[in-house]
């Protein structure tokens, strides 16, 4: 089984191939919210000043589609859950008219991706 991480990377390296963004240019707009930090306890507390914040999504595609603003994804293995801050953002970011998906595993973001664009 893949690790969290892992299923974002193999994600990145799909929507990097020439061919995916030939046909989905807008895919370099695809960034990671690195929110998630193994730290020292005066690092953590320099991010949370900085603005770093639990729950926040692993991936946003600032593309506007489909009626929403833009497409934010949470990145989990096969078996994974959304937290308690995680489903907090999604439903704020609902309310502001963003598409938040919560993707198991990097097949499932591509389709997601590919329904957001279009496709």
């Amino acid at each position: 089984m893949l690790t969290e991480d892992q299923e974002q990377q193999n994600l990145i390296k799909w929507s990097q191939q020439p061919s995916v963004r030939g046909k989905y240019p807008e895919l370099a707009l695809l960034y990671h919210i690195p929110n998630e930090r193994k730290c020292t306890p005066q690092e953590g507390a320099r991010f949370k000043r900085m603005g770093v914040k639990p729950g926040v999504p692993d991936l946003h595609l600032p593309v506007a589609r489909r009626g929403f603003h833009s497409l934010y994804i949470e990145m989990k293995t096969r078996s994974g859950q959304a937290t308690e801050n995680q489903k907090w953002w999604a439903e704020r970011l609902g309310n502001e008219k963003n598409c938040w998906a919560l993707c198991r595993g990097w097949q499932e973001a591509v389709s997601i991706l590919e329904w957001y664009l279009g496709n």
